[in-house]
């Protein structure tokens, strides 16, 4: 029998071959894998559920990430999901694998932070389940939200001509891993050494504790703007503007003069010798949403916070680009995180 390794098709080519081999049974199975969250018919609205998993080593390092921080993300992520359906959130379900490492005193730390962010999000914890691991700490938390029926944003809804919108700045969270991995190194040389973060407190901040923009929700909603698509940014800007090209079955054309990076991060970047906007299109974890709204919305918007207005989605464009300061056009890639990878 042929063997296909996983790290030949990746993350995304896996779930597309799930999909395929999946069909769907209920009629109150309004909307399966594919999206941010799955939709459930719930009669007047749908029950809009995601899931999400992180693992010891791959997703975080205790050595420099705090349990209540890590139970904090680990909410955050989720609800972020249910936003980017244009939903709120309700209730979550935690599930954990435990290695005989962690005490009673670490896993209450850790449902401090959970619960910080249940009463952040005004979710509520309602089950879950733990099970032994030989392998270090394993997270699997579960959100259940709704949306009113109609108000719902697909990752599919994009239209020709629709503006395309990001909220916050980019690039800041990869760039907190990068000093937290350097810190690392410098205290495993020298255990004496105090780690150097308060200059990099909002990039550390934004890696560590990551926030779901909730609020944009409600201001959309007050704003009586509902985006035509929208998705939130978790793998890099790049990946998440071809998630929304693929489905939609559009180009995107987006202006590197557009794209938000903040001060701090930019200097930072160039610390580390990297470009700043390679961070932001590449470098993943900002929880920031991504979505597209008609033209007929623009001057509802334009005056909004910590929103800009990226570029558009195009049905004449033969593939996704970016076009630089100097109006040079380059092809939008998928570089982020790949799981998968071979070791």
């Amino acid at each position: 029998m042929k063997r296909t390794e996983l790290s030949e098709i990746g993350e995304f080519g896996l779930i597309d071959r799930i999909k395929s081999q999946t069909a769907l049974q209920n009629g109150s199975s309004h909307l399966g894998i594919g999206d941010d969250a799955a939709l459930i018919d719930a009669g007047d609205h749908y029950q809009v559920v995601s899931t999400d998993m992180l693992m010891e080593g791959i997703h975080f390092d205790l050595s420099y990430c705090p349990l209540k921080h890590l139970g904090y993300k680990a909410v955050a992520v989720n609800v972020s999901d249910i936003a980017a359906m244009n939903a709120i959130p309700e209730q979550i379900v935690v599930s954990l694998a435990l290695s005989n490492r962690f005490s009673l005193e670490a896993i209450e730390e850790l449902y401090a932070g959970i619960q910080l962010a249940c009463e952040k999000y005004k979710v509520d914890l309602v089950g879950g389940d733990t099970t032994a691991s030989r392998s270090g700490l394993g997270i699997s938390v579960t959100a259940i939200g709704r949306v009113e029926k109609g108000k719902e944003s697909l990752r599919s809804g994009a239209q020709n001509g629709d503006i395309l919108v990001m909220t916050g700045a980019g690039g800041s969270a990869y760039l907190g891993l990068q000093v937290l991995e350097r810190e690392k190194q410098v205290y495993l040389e020298n255990p004496n050494m105090k780690p150097q973060l308060e200059k990099y407190e909002y990039e550390v901040g934004r890696q560590l504790k990551p926030e779901a923009r909730l609020d944009i929700i409600h201001e959309l909603k007050e704003l009586g703007i509902k985006p035509t698509s929208m998705i939130d940014i978790s793998d890099g800007l790049a990946s998440e503007v071809l998630h929304i090209s693929k489905n939609s079955g559009l180009s995107a054309v987006i202006f590197q003069k557009e794209l938000p990076i903040e001060k701090s991060t930019w200097e930072l970047a160039l610390e580390f010798n990297l470009d700043p906007y390679t961070c932001l299109l590449n470098g993943g974890e900002d929880y920031e949403l991504l979505f597209t709204i008609s033209q007929s919305d623009h001057d509802k918007i334009k005056n909004m916070a910590d929103i800009s207005l990226i570029g558009y989605m195009s049905a004449t464009e033969e593939r996704s680009v970016m076009r630089t300061r100097s109006e040079t056009v380059v092809e939008l890639k998928a570089q982020g995180w790949t799981h998968f990878n071979k070791s």
